[in-house]
């Protein structure tokens, strides 16, 4: 077992608490002036960035040079995409009908509300979700080949969530299909590809970080994300939503609700 420098580890986090508190405090300011909350889906990507950065930065010399480069890519690649990628998906539009229902409470003050509500939370579950990219960068162990899974992993992740995206855009853009459901390309095995994608990310990054002590304990962070797409603010809201579409109850009975599997009729996992 090698040596964690928790006193280092410490002032990464401390140092990585204050860049997402500003990042939030920027953020709720943008949305404030575009009357858009669903501007923070964007910095939602660009925070974790913002973590592997700083706490790369702060490793330098403490935690193994090629966990921290592998660390800082892996999670910028998948930053920067979403974050792009939402970006260019919401660009022009309204208020997105989550936020709209979570800050239509007439009492009190809207922006106290909607910090309450989205970005205090937001921020919090952020800091925690990132704590395997916070631990890998000062663990001083070199990579073994967990880590090098965990990247394999997150590559598979990577692909659902990106593919995913993408042929739903090209989906949505297309006329002919407007009121129809998507159940084609990756939609085929998993009613929620991009979802899956992300949680397998998180599962990969995690697997890095437990490729060296103290990685293994932050467990919980891509298990909470797990338990929010699948159970909470993914897989369920997106379904709640289409639930009157139709042909969507026969997709549910066909098609995998998470993990991908063949399409067989009477599944609805």
């Amino acid at each position: 077992m090698t040596d964690f420098p928790l006193p280092s580890f410490l002032t990464g986090l401390g140092l990585s608490i204050i860049a997402v508190s500003v990042l939030m405090a920027v953020t709720f300011a943008v949305a404030t002036a575009q009357k858009r909350h669903s501007v923070i889906d964007v910095a939602w990507g660009l925070g974790f960035v913002v973590v592997a950065v700083i706490t790369f930065l702060a490793s330098s010399g403490a935690g193994d040079g090629g966990r921290r480069v592998l660390v800082l890519v892996l999670v910028a690649a998948w930053g920067l995409r979403l974050a792009g990628f939402i970006g260019w998906r919401s660009r022009g539009g309204e208020e997105d009908p989550r936020y709209a229902e979570m800050l239509a409470d007439p009492r009190g003050s809207a922006a106290v509300l909607a910090l309450r509500r989205v970005y205090l939370p937001q921020a919090g579950v952020m800091l925690f979700v990132s704590l395997p990219i916070q631990v890998a960068m000062f663990s001083t162990a070199p990579l073994g080949p967990l880590a090098w899974a965990g990247a394999v992993v997150w590559a598979v992740g990577l692909f659902f969530e990106s593919v995913g995206d993408q042929q739903l855009a090209s989906f949505k853009n297309d006329p002919a299909r407007r009121g129809t459901v998507l159940d084609t390309g990756l939609w085929r095995y998993t009613r929620h590809p991009n979802y899956f994608g992300d949680a397998m990310v998180w599962t990969g990054l995690f697997l890095v970080a437990a490729d060296s002590w103290p990685g293994v304990l932050t467990v919980l962070s891509p298990a909470l994300m797990y338990w929010a797409l699948a159970n909470r603010t993914g897989k369920p809201l997106t379904e709640r939503r289409m639930s009157d579409r139709p042909g969507y109850k026969e997709y549910i009975e066909s098609t995998s609700g998470f993990f991908p599997l063949p399409p067989r009729a009477g599944r609805g996992i």
